[in-house]
């Protein structure tokens, strides 16, 4: 290890036998010396009051010229062509809605959207990967911004309408449930204890029950889909 007083002293006692020009050529390449050196030197300037400046920083090398046949330099790219997408923003934005399945959640995110109002997914492609991690990551994430968060859950608390028209099909009837009367029904719900049982089996396959359920009063029926013909339910 270096003593640094030590050092000190002996470059203090170096520079004091060297000529006025030698130190100032030294000063010019100041950048090649170590901390201690620099600031011998510097004493010993000031003590022979030379007002010269020490060159801490290293010279850049300029390039070297154009040869017959190198290709051209690049051009500078724009600022606005820098970034495809623009300035970054970062956004704080509220979830309003889970859902285990992702048809419901693009039904309440298609519904907002018709409204001018934007909504995002989190998670939701991990479901489509494997609908098994649904409820461990608490499902498929519906966020909207903070100040659209009255009109989306509006919008999306709205009751389910019994009817409405389609374009070049006319007047749709929406299903209903038999026992109820409820408007809340689904058709080829998930079957949990089917799917759940083939995760055991290391072959996870999601099983759907072929029938109409009611989430009003968890009734299940069989429906072709014709007019008339739905069966008693169970």
């Amino acid at each position: 290890m270096i003593d640094p007083e030590q050092e000190r002293r002996r470059l203090a006692e170096f520079y004091s036998h060297q000529m006025d020009g030698e130190l100032e050529r030294v000063a010019g390449q100041a950048y090649e010396l170590t901390g201690l050196a620099r600031e011998a030197l510097r004493a010993e300037m000031s003590r022979r009051g030379l007002a010269v400046e020490l060159v801490e920083l290293r010279p850049v090398a300029p390039a070297p010229p154009a040869l017959p046949g190198d290709p051209p330099e690049p051009e500078p790219l724009a600022a606005e062509a820098s970034s495809p997408y623009g300035e970054l923003e970062l956004r704080r934005m509220v979830t309003i809605r889970q859902f285990r399945d992702l048809p419901e959640a693009l039904l309440a995110k298609g519904s907002l959207q018709s409204a001018g109002i934007e909504a995002v997914f989190t998670d939701d492609n991990i479901v489509r990967l494997d609908w098994f991690w649904s409820n461990l990551m608490g499902g498929i994430k519906l966020k909207v911004d903070p100040e659209d968060v009255e009109a989306a859950n509006e919008i999306l608390s709205q009751p389910i309408p019994e009817g409405f028209d389609v374009a070049g099909v006319g007047e749709y009837q929406q299903p209903f449930c038999p026992q109820c009367q409820s408007l809340d029904v689904t058709f080829r719900e998930l079957n949990r204890p089917v799917s759940y049982m083939t995760v055991w089996l290391h072959v996870p396959i999601p099983v759907y029950r072929r029938a109409w359920r009611c989430h009003s009063c968890n009734v299940e029926w069989e429906d072709d889909g014709v007019p008339g013909t739905a069966e008693s339910p169970s």
